[in-house]
């Protein structure tokens, strides 16, 4: 078999001839991610990458960064892989693991952008941020796998339905393998 140089141009290629699954992770930033939950988000990280598997954040620290952190500790990384949709107009507060900063410079509203981007939400405690996301994922009729072990949002609105208009997308995880069984 011949190897060919990993070009961005050649990396580009593969990623659009690729049937990509994106998948977003939403979940508490710095001030607010114990560090049980950090360690639990590398692990996740290192245990969905794969190569057809983008991973769309919000950019940030706490769960978010976790995640990435994972992401690209896993032998199957690949550059571009994770993605950080930023509420800054600059990317100076992108965490360290992000392969591609968009800074928006719109604020919070860039919450409904992760949502919209993603396949399906991977969701983890949460304050007020997270429950937005976790609504506009609602309201687009995206599931969410809500992990139940950290509390926050993510785990009080496992299992319920926000209201009418749809039934049975914030479904209750407790562990990575259950996770994984979803992707």
């Amino acid at each position: 078999m011949n190897s060919y140089p990993v070009t961005p141009f050649s990396l580009s290629l593969y990623i659009i001839s690729v049937p990509m699954k994106k998948i977003g992770i939403i979940g508490p930033n710095t001030p607010v991610c114990s560090e049980e939950l950090y360690d639990f988000g590398v692990d996740l990280g290192r245990e969905i990458a794969s190569p057809d598997r983008l991973i769309i954040c919000g950019g940030r620290g706490g769960f978010m960064e976790a995640v990435c952190r994972g992401v690209k500790e896993s032998p199957d990384t690949f550059p571009t892989q994770t993605i950080g949709i930023l509420p800054e107009d600059t990317d100076e507060k992108a965490n360290p693991y992000i392969d591609i900063a968009i800074p928006t410079g719109i604020g919070l509203a860039r919450n409904l952008i992760i949502i919209n981007s993603a396949d399906i939400i991977i969701a983890a405690g949460g304050g007020a941020g997270t429950l937005s996301e976790i609504a506009f994922a609602w309201q687009r009729n995206k599931r969410v796998l809500c992990i139940t072990a950290y509390g926050g949002w993510a785990s009080e609105l496992a299992g319920k339905d926000l209201d009418k208009r749809a039934k049975g997308l914030l479904i209750p995880v407790s562990d990575i393998e259950e996770i994984r069984s979803y992707l």
